[in-house]
């Protein structure tokens, strides 16, 4: 079994197919995930647990064997095949299973694979919730098969229940005869894209559609701007009305308006809070410190009560569940609803209350959105640091007269700028986000920063 101890990261396990990995550790990972699962939920007959996987060339064999190893520990595995992220996190907790197992990594390149793990309700495992359980039980070989073998059984149509329920959020009648483009990056988007227009009037172009794991276009990361270019080229070609590109594994989704320019994430979630807020007035709305103020502006406006969280997806849903926000939207393109069956990314919601909205607006995309573009964003820029932890004091002294905070990193606001600077969970990288009232002091401050920071 091939293993390098640093796949276990924050949110999931995730490295180099082959290199930190291979299918025996798939088939470990199994049996540790069944024995830490058996042990939580004490005395129960059956457990139950759903595998699902991306489009990746190693995600069929590593399924065959983290089946295997799951199996081989005694639990029942409901098979959801290939699917996206958020079609796995549905199957777990609209139909009340025990945990799950995703097969993924996401948005990395081609030569990469991982798991997304959960328990019931889709709640994520995190390094402080379980990986490093899973971790010591496998380095230290405290693994056995379970007396009875678990059974496994096909679950059929889990993407177009998805599809039924997020139709439900909105009057697909009033949504109006779009067009629109989408690239999904020839990853899992384009499956569930395909089954929700089947049922909206909007004109869809195409782009990147064939599912390939060689990822043939571009990277399926469009937080990078290079990923999105093609996809605003193709809006202003088609004379598109907007544009929408997915991850990877489907669980960010990223909007581009009808002038070629992606909706900045933080104005994203600004627009939803604002929407979630009209259906659940006084609502409590999570969002992870990350600069993105006008979200914090929007939510105050419209009766909300602002919950910051730490950035990770997995610890975001912790804090909306904890807080019993409705709606919780991340930096990165991570949007959650905290539903009665769990808390989880909800692109296909996302999308249709975008559309439902500029439906009954009236506007185009870029008309809609320009009151939200108050602020300038220094985007995240990362610098490789050798000692993270006296950088971290160094800017925390320099910016002593600032309103501090070290929830994530270390956050500093001043009247006409902000800014956050945190560590990576998984490389010697620190994080810089700066956000300003004028672009001449984002530049500014946040070439001052980072003159600190990489000195």
């Amino acid at each position: 079994m091939k293993i390098n101890p640093e796949i276990f990261k924050a949110y999931d396990i995730r490295g180099i197919y082959n290199k930190d990995f291979d299918d025996e550790f798939a088939y470990e990972l199994g049996l540790a995930y069944s024995q830490l699962r058996k042990k939580e939920l004490g005395g129960k007959k059956e457990i139950n647990i759903v595998v699902g996987m991306d489009m990746r060339l190693s995600s069929p064999a590593l399924k065959n064997k983290l089946t295997d190893g799951l199996t081989d520990g005694g639990v029942n595995v409901a098979d959801v095949g290939l699917c996206s992220t958020p079609t796995f996190y549905f199957a777990v907790a609209r139909f009340n299973y025990d945990g799950g197992i995703m097969i993924s990594a996401s948005h990395n390149p081609a030569e990469y694979n991982g798991f997304k793990l959960t328990r019931a309700k889709a709640l994520p495992m995190s390094k402080e919730t379980g990986i490093l359980d899973l971790k010591k039980a496998i380095l230290e070989g405290e693994l056995k098969k379970a007396s009875a073998k678990g059974a496994i059984a096909k679950k059929e149509n889990v993407l177009e229940k998805q599809v039924q329920r997020a139709l439900a959020y909105v009057d697909s009648r009033k949504i109006k005869k779009f067009k629109i483009v989408i690239d999904p990056a020839n990853s899992m988007g384009a499956q569930y894209f395909d089954e929700l227009f089947k049922h909206l009037p909007c004109e869809i172009i195409r782009m990147n559609w064939k599912l390939d794991g060689t990822f043939p276009a571009h990277e399926a990361d469009p937080l990078k701007p290079e990923n999105t270019r093609d996809l605003r080229k193709k809006v202003l070609e088609e004379k598109a009305d907007l544009g929408i590109s997915t991850d990877g594994d489907g669980d960010r989704i990223f909007f581009v308006d009808d002038e070629g320019e992606t909706i900045e994430p933080g104005i994203l979630r600004a627009v939803l809070s604002k929407i979630f807020l009209r259906e659940f007035p006084n609502a409590k709305i999570a969002y992870d410190i990350r600069p993105g103020k006008i979200t914090l502006d929007t939510i105050i406006e419209n009766g909300g009560e602002p919950i910051v969280t730490r950035v990770g997806h997995s610890l975001i849903k912790e804090q909306a569940i904890k807080e019993g926000a409705v709606f919780a939207g991340e930096s990165s393109g991570h949007f959650f609803l905290n539903m009665d069956e769990g808390c989880y990314e909800v692109p296909l919601i996302v999308a249709l209350k975008i559309l439902e909205e500029l439906s009954k607006s009236g506007k185009t995309f870029s008309e809609y959105v320009k009151p939200y573009k108050k602020y300038f964003h220094s985007g995240e820029i990362n610098s490789k640091v050798k000692d993270i932890d006296s950088k971290l004091r160094e800017i925390k002294e320099k910016y002593k007269d600032g309103k501090q905070n070290e929830l994530d990193g270390i956050t500093v606001e001043y009247p006409d700028f902000w800014f956050n600077v945190r560590p990576s969970n998984t490389e010697p990288l620190l994080r810089l986000n700066l956000e300003a009232k004028t672009k001449k002091i984002m530049e500014e401050k946040r070439d001052e920063i980072l003159k600190l920071i990489r000195k």
